[in-house]
């Protein structure tokens, strides 16, 4: 279910970011300066990783002989770093969040970092939204682990793949549908 808000409405356009080459301790007072919780890594408009507090955090205890001074963003940060287009609705995010177990997402378009979406930018827009988008993302789970199981004779709830309304369900040609669909085949 698309909510019609896209990523790229609610975004942060301001993200704080740093090079790679960046120590840590210069990392940790703008985070704290600038009451974020992470910095995205560019190299020019190009997303090359993400520094979060934890991964400070763990340079701390794991490097305890370096001082933060010592150490560069691009001996900690996390390279592999998921992110999600500006055109994405924004259950498209919060399935990717509670999926990947992550709080932001870098967005990118044409392979440049353009803003930076977190779960606090989705709930900023309407707490209520958030739950609803947690309950579609759970239907939507519940009803591929049906369709998995072959559930075909039995009666199941979850959303329609032909309409896209919540409704008792029937399988018919290997899809998930509501009675109003499958009588109107």
């Amino acid at each position: 279910m698309d909510t019609g808000i896209k990523v790229g409405d609610i975004m942060t356009r301001n993200f704080i970011y740093v090079s790679e080459d960046t120590n840590l301790y210069d990392c940790a007072k703008i985070m704290v300066r600038k009451r974020v919780g992470s910095l995205m890594v560019k190299d020019e408009d190009s997303l090359k990783g993400i520094l979060t507090e934890k991964d400070i955090i763990w340079a701390v205890v794991k490097k305890t002989k370096k001082c933060l001074k010592d150490i560069l963003v691009k001996d900690i940060m996390k390279r592999k770093v998921i992110t999600i287009k500006p055109s994405a609705d924004i259950t498209e995010a919060m399935d990717r969040f509670k999926k990947k177990k992550i709080r932001r997402l870098p967005v990118v378009e044409q392979g440049k970092l353009i803003g930076l979406i977190t779960e606090k930018d989705v709930l900023k827009i309407d707490p209520g939204l958030f739950q609803m988008i947690a309950e579609t993302i759970k239907i939507r789970e519940e009803t591929e682990k049906l369709k998995r199981k072959g559930m075909s004779s039995k009666r199941v709830e979850g959303i329609c793949e032909e309409c896209g309304e919540y409704a008792i369900l029937l399988k018919d040609d290997g899809q998930m549908i509501c009675e109003d669909c499958y009588n109107g085949r």
